[in-house]
């Protein structure tokens, strides 16, 4: 069975463009030309992956991202829009988005993120328990615990802090992060990282302290005894 992707836009020239690049990777594509649709379509047909323009009639990206976050939390959804400011990117993330793709972009360059982002959101590591400290994380079963309380992750968060507890004690550049969590060149700008690490750190709470800042380099990821 195919891969459903959703591609909500209210311009019919970009669902085009997008669906005519994806179909010829072999997803099967679905199009919304509005919020509204867009919701409509993803409860009825349950895409695997969902591509959302910042602004469309009815609702706007961010805000369909934000109802679907409410009871499907671990789809991954791709924002689409012409602002491309850190403000305007911590926005997006705050309300549940992990990738966040200003326009004017490359079709090829979205197709990529595309598949490194469903292939990550689809693997399954050797290791399917992971301990540090506090946290336990199941990989199969998509769940993080810390101090016997569950924690409600993105999929970006889940697979940082996956990636730091494989890594413990060992210095991690940015650009080493987005390797391998995010699995493509983001041409050298690491604010993703950073406003990742923000998140999860702030999802932590007081056990966020794990995640030690290595000024001018990167993180370090280490259970204080």
């Amino acid at each position: 069975m195919a891969t459903k992707i959703l591609i909500a836009d209210d311009e019919s020239r970009i669902r085009k463009l997008v669906n005519d690049f994806l179909s010829k990777e072999g997803y099967e594509v679905i199009e919304a030309k509005d919020g509204q649709e867009a919701l409509d379509k993803f409860y009825a047909d349950k895409p695997d992956l969902l591509i959302l323009d910042i602004m469309m009639p009815h609702f706007s990206g961010l805000e369909v991202c934000e109802e679907i976050r409410e009871t499907a939390k671990d789809v991954p959804i791709i924002i689409l829009t012409a602002k491309d400011t850190e403000a305007d990117e911590l926005n997006g993330f705050s309300k549940g988005a992990d990738e966040y793709i200003a326009k004017p972009f490359s079709p090829k360059i979205l197709v990529a993120r595309v598949n490194a982002i469903l292939r990550r959101s689809n693997a399954v590591t050797e290791e399917s328990v992971l301990v540090a400290g506090v946290i336990t994380v199941d990989i199969n079963a998509h769940t993080v615990v810390v101090d016997d309380k569950s924690l409600d992750l993105s999929v970006k968060e889940f697979e940082l802090l996956c990636y730091f507890i494989n890594n413990q004690g060992l210095a991690l550049s940015r650009e080493k992060i987005l390797d391998n969590v995010w699995d493509y060149d983001y041409y050298g700008d690491a604010r993703t990282v950073d406003t990742h690490v923000k998140k999860l750190r702030a999802k932590l709470g007081v056990f966020g302290k794990y995640i030690h800042t290595i000024w001018g380099m990167g993180y370090k990821f280490e259970v204080e005894q």
